[in-house]
Parts: structure tokens; sequence; C-alpha cells
């Protein structure tokens, strides 16, 4: 029996996990949960897996949560705040941390369960785009086991060779980073100022957060995997091709020096690289249904286009400068796409937004976990500044 602690419990790749949890209640048991907002629901799932903690945000979500908690799952405690989360990612009964918690807030418990040497399943990149030096240093000083959530870094997991890592290379000549381009691939261009927050986070193929879709609508998202597939994966961003795949099938590929290229297919499900992750080295039944490979018929794939997609362009610009350029660019697209989704921008707002702020302030090197959050600091004080200036309030 495996004890799992989920950060993230009421976001998508939460609900995923809890689903391929519940498909197997032999090997894996909830030890912890975590939630934001969601507290009806985090209470429902504490109903449902009874785990010993459930972590909320302050105290008012923990007196908010300790009612229905006390007639759904009385024995859970509930703790809070960052604290209360790296507890729970670094107790001693824990095996296994979901990371899935969205946005900068996720690096500090993401770290802890490093640090304790659990096996961390990242869904939350910030982590690496943020601090992707000092992470994977935690990881080998601690001797963790670190395994990617997202889909197309799992597909690059699994596509790799088995002696891949440790100064060997397998044959690798690169990754093809494959990527939907979102709702607003085909929109005109003219039109994109226009386009509000529900046609953004109208994905064509996955079911997501509202953040996470702005990301896909704009690439940030693409970027910001580019990033942490550098991290991963040992690469460099040359060594990384960005490929538009509408169909959302192939999840990415790998190309060797003999010309091969391995690529992972399945339906846009993420219980597939939960499960997988969940269980490795071995493989269990994920709930997901077979892909029909006559009715998909075709797979297509083309360039991005960086006109239509600046934050991608200023995401890649920024995993060439290294240092604290990523985490000035995770941090103020945060705030940027909250200014979107709050009705403070329109949609090209992001990207001009975004590459302001990495104008205006100085890359330096953060040499510990202090610095890394006052870059994040910086850049979103930064952000603030511009969106005042943009919207004439400053």
């Amino acid at each position: 029996m495996q004890y799992l602690t989920v950060l993230g419990a009421t976001g998508s790749i939460g609900e995923s996990t809890l689903d391929v949890v519940a498909r197997h209640p032999d090997r894996f048991r909830i030890f912890a949960l975590s939630g934001y907002s969601q507290l009806d629901k985090l209470a429902r799932q504490c109903g449902q897996f009874k785990p010993s903690f459930v972590a909320v945000a302050d105290e008012q979500s923990a007196a908010t949560l300790a009612e229905p908690l006390r007639a759904l799952s009385p024995t859970t405690e509930i703790v809070v705040g960052q604290e209360g989360l790296c507890d729970v990612a670094s107790a001693p009964e824990v095996d296994m941390v979901m990371a899935a918690i969205v946005g900068a807030v996720g690096l500090r418990p993401t770290l802890a369960a490093v640090l304790a040497g659990k096996k961390v399943l990242l869904a939350n990149k910030e982590s690496l785009v943020m601090a992707g030096g000092l992470f994977m240093e935690a990881v080998r000083r601690a001797d963790a086991t670190l395994l990617p959530i997202d889909s197309e870094h799992n597909a690059i997991f699994q596509c790799l060779p088995a002696n891949y890592g440790l100064g060997q290379r397998g044959g690798v000549r690169k990754v093809l980073l494959t990527g939907s381009g979102g709702p607003f691939r085909s929109t005109p261009l003219a039109s994109l100022s226009t386009m509000t927050p529900d046609q953004a986070c109208a994905h064509p193929n996955w079911q997501m957060g509202r953040k996470i879709s702005v990301d896909s609508a704009t690439m940030m998202n693409k970027g910001l995997e580019l990033i942490e597939a550098c991290w991963l994966f040992d690469l460099h961003p040359e060594e990384i091709d960005v490929v538009i795949h509408p169909q959302s099938v192939i999840h990415s590929m790998v190309e060797y020096v003999d010309g091969s290229i391995l690529a992972q297919l399945g339906n846009p499900d993420m219980r597939t690289p939960i499960a997988h992750a969940m269980a490795w080295p071995e493989r269990v039944t994920s709930g997901v249904a077979s892909l029909d490979i006559i009715q998909t018929a075709r797979l297509d794939f083309e360039s991005p286009d960086l006109q239509r997609f600046p934050c991608l362009k200023l995401a890649m610009e920024a995993a060439c400068r290294g240092g604290s350029a990523p985490a000035i660019l995770n941090a103020a697209n945060e705030v940027a796409v909250a200014g979107f989704l709050g009705g403070r921008l329109p949609f090209t707002g992001i990207a001009e937004v975004v590459a302001r702020v990495l104008n205006r302030l100085e890359i330096t090197e953060p040499d510990s976990l202090e610095a890394v959050q006052s870059c994040d600091q910086l850049a979103r004080h930064s952000a603030e500044d511009v969106i005042e200036q943009l919207t004439g309030k400053g």
C-alpha cells in the first residue's frame, strides 16, 4: 500500500488523481488532500477518501470547512497555510506526493516533498520554471524520485531510452514538444484583442482550470513546458522544437541520431500520465478509453506562429537568457492572466505586460529559495504597475 498526498486536490489534475486512486484501493490510499477555494468539493473528497489531514489556505477557510468535515470525515485534521502544505507533503507516512497546485504558491510544498526524499509526481511546472537549478539539485541531494505529469513531459519520459541521464544521452538528438494551439489557433489576428475569458477558456481538447486554459490560448503554457523540459531532461532550449498538433493525440516525440522518432499517443485524458507515474515502473488501468486510431484518421502538424503567440516567443527568449528570467516571466504572466480574467486587460495585453516586465527588471542568478521568491515578488509588483499604466490608472 502506498500513501499519497494530493496537493491541489480540487483542480482537474487532483480530481483525475483521485479517480485513479479510487480504481486501485488495494494499491493507493490518501494520506492528505489540499484545496484552495472549492471547499465544498474538498469536503466531499474528504468524505470519500477519509484522509488523515486536509490542508487549506487560511484560518477562515479552516473554519468554513470544519462543520462539513465533522459530518463527512470526523477523523480528518485540518492544517493551514504554507506550513501545513509543507507538513503534509513531507510527512514520514507519505510515499508519494502529487504536486498539482497551480502557480508559484506550489513551489515550497513541492520542494518540501523533494527534500523529504518522496516520489514526487510533478504537475506544478512553476517549480522548475522559477527555481529549476535549485530544485533539481535538491532532487539529486535528497535522492528523491521525480516523475513528470504534464502529458507532454510524461510522453517524453516514456519515449526516452532507459540509459538516458547522468551524462548518458542514449542517442537522443532532440525533443518535439507538441501543443494543440488552443482555441485561437486560426482566429484572425485582428480579432484577438476582443477575445473574452470564456472564449479563451474553451479549449478544444482538454478540460482544465481557467488559468491554465488561458495559458494554452496564449501558448505561454507551451513556453513554460519548454523551460520545464530543459530542467527535467537536461536539454538546451535549441534541442526542443515546439510543434502544433491540433488533435492532441501525439503528446510529444523524441528524435534519435539514427533518424528514428518515437511518439507517445493516447486520448487527451490526464489520467493516462497520472496512472503511469503513480504505478511506475509498473502500469495499471487508468479508466481512459482506448484510442481509436481508425476514427482518428489524420494527424496534422505545423510550426507555431510567433506573431500570433508572442507569449511563446517571450518564454523561448527567457529560456535562453536563463537566470531569473523564467521566474520573472512566470510571475508577470500570472498577474497578467489574472488581470485578463478579471476584466482589467484585453487578451493581447497579457503578452504586453510580460514583455514590459522582462524589459524593466534586471536578470540575476538567484542562489537560494529566498532569492527566487524575491524575484517573483518584484516581478508581480512590476506587472501590477504595468497594468495600471496600460489601463490609465497609474
